[in-house]
């Protein structure tokens, strides 16, 4: 499973990306979480708010943090 936090590293971006790995952990599950600051491949994904969270290269949440329920939701409707 490939996750990628889009933001440019603001505080929500970092939330986003501290909150995604702890989901992860809590599922126990692998995935390979990266996190992508460079402006130009958030655009390419059609991201226009940030932060944005992509599983399997998929949008599945834009503009706002999800709790952490709620990206374990994400993470198994899009395996």
């Amino acid at each position: 499973m490939n996750i990628k936090v889009l933001g440019t590293g603001c505080p929500k971006c970092k939330t986003l990306e501290k909150v995604t790995r702890d989901a992860v952990r809590e599922m126990g599950i692998t995935a390979d979480i990266e996190k992508v600051e460079d402006i130009a491949k958030i655009i390419n994904y059609g991201v226009m708010r940030t932060p944005a969270l992509v599983i399997n290269e998929t949008v599945v949440a834009s503009g706002r943090i999800p709790s952490i329920s709620e990206i374990k939701e994400l993470i198994t409707k899009n395996k």
